[in-house]
């Protein structure tokens, strides 16, 4: 492992908790984050539960020379990189702002990398780039066609990536696509606290839960799936986090893809029951529209990461809302409740 680690995003909810697992190995950590989805108080959790201070820069990578400064300012020997933009249904709307901050954040990155010398990359990329899949469970070689903006620049973003590992054997990168992340730190103190309303299944369900959102959208029952609800393979964020980490201890010269997730598929009505099981809350929901530019199964072959990383995911479904459950309890309006009540108030 190396002794310093760039993390782009690292106030996030990957980033965090993968920022913690860094700092558990006793690895410096330097993190880079624009805040613009996510809290400063991030950066406190990730100090209290990592036994280590990291470094924090509050930069967006969009801004060169600030990004240059950071890394004249630190030995850095690695990057894994997690900042961008990333809700699907916002990237069908506003699709010049993904495109603009998701490929100029990373080009920026890529060029900095490569000025200072530095040339061990971990790219957090997403199952989004298989589309709508026609082999289940999803194996690294099946054919990519997101079918959304967002989906759209991770797959870009992987092509970028391969063309500079190409030019430079220097390059040794490693693009980790990964599912549906939910759950917690088990303390209760880092969990997903996203801005406004939230984009993903979990968090909402947990805010319906907790009392801060009055029922559960459920984006359309008539899927062709058992129950009729979207089915997806969520990960637990701490077996995504170790994840990043076997990526960063086994990269390879070249540019390789890997898949991050369990291979269980579980639907949203799933969701739903095990959230009541878990908080004893019964959870309201209406049935609406489907979103644009989703489909009805995404589920992860991750046995290349198995075997090639040494890696797999662990924690059950129970696990991971139990541990989002408790990180909501303990903060019902996440981080910080000032903010957060002013964002649903707009929202």
């Amino acid at each position: 492992m190396s002794e310093t680690i760039l993390v782009t995003g690292g106030a996030g909810y990957i980033g965090s908790h993968t920022a913690v697992a860094l700092a558990e190995r006793d690895v410096q950590v330097v993190i880079v984050d624009n805040l613009a989805n996510s809290s400063a108080k991030a950066i406190e959790a990730i100090d209290r539960l990592g036994g280590r201070r990291v470094i924090f820069h509050e930069i967006d990578l969009l801004d060169a020379d600030a990004l240059g400064d950071v890394f004249q300012a630190h030995p850095i020997d690695a990057v894994i990189h997690f900042a961008g933009l990333k809700a699907v249904g916002e990237s069908v709307e506003k699709p010049l702002d993904y495109y603009r901050t998701n490929l100029l954040s990373t080009m920026n990155l890529l060029d900095q990398m490569a000025a200072n010398d530095v040339w061990d990359l971990v790219f957090s990329s997403s199952a989004t780039v298989y589309g709508d899949p026609k082999i289940l469970p999803i194996p690294e070689t099946a054919p990519l066609g997101p079918t959304n903006p967002y989906g759209r620049t991770k797959h870009m973003i992987e092509d970028i990536c391969r063309d500079a590992a190409a030019a430079d054997r220097r390059w040794r990168i490693s693009l980790l696509r990964y599912f549906n992340p939910v759950g917690a730190h088990p303390s209760g103190e880092l969990g997903e606290d996203p801005r406004g309303i939230p984009n993903n299944l979990v968090p909402f369900v947990m805010q319906v839960a907790v009392g801060r959102r009055e029922r559960l959208s459920v984006f359309g029952d008539d899927w062709e799936t058992d129950d009729g609800t979207g089915v997806r393979d969520y990960i637990h964020v701490l077996d995504l986090a170790s994840g990043h980490v076997s990526a960063l201890d086994r990269l390879e010269p070249g540019c390789d893809e890997f898949n991050l997730g369990t291979g269980t598929g579980v639907s949203v009505f799933d969701i739903v029951k095990t959230v009541e099981n878990v908080t004893g809350v019964s959870i309201p929901y209406e049935v609406v529209d489907r979103r644009p530019g989703d489909i009805a199964t995404s589920l992860a072959d991750p046995s290349k990461a198995n075997e090639k990383l040494e890696w797999r995911a662990d924690r059950s479904v129970d696990t991971m809302l139990t541990d989002s459950w408790r990180w909501q309890s303990n903060h019902p309006n996440g981080f910080n409740d000032e903010q957060h009540l002013t964002a649903e108030a707009e929202g």
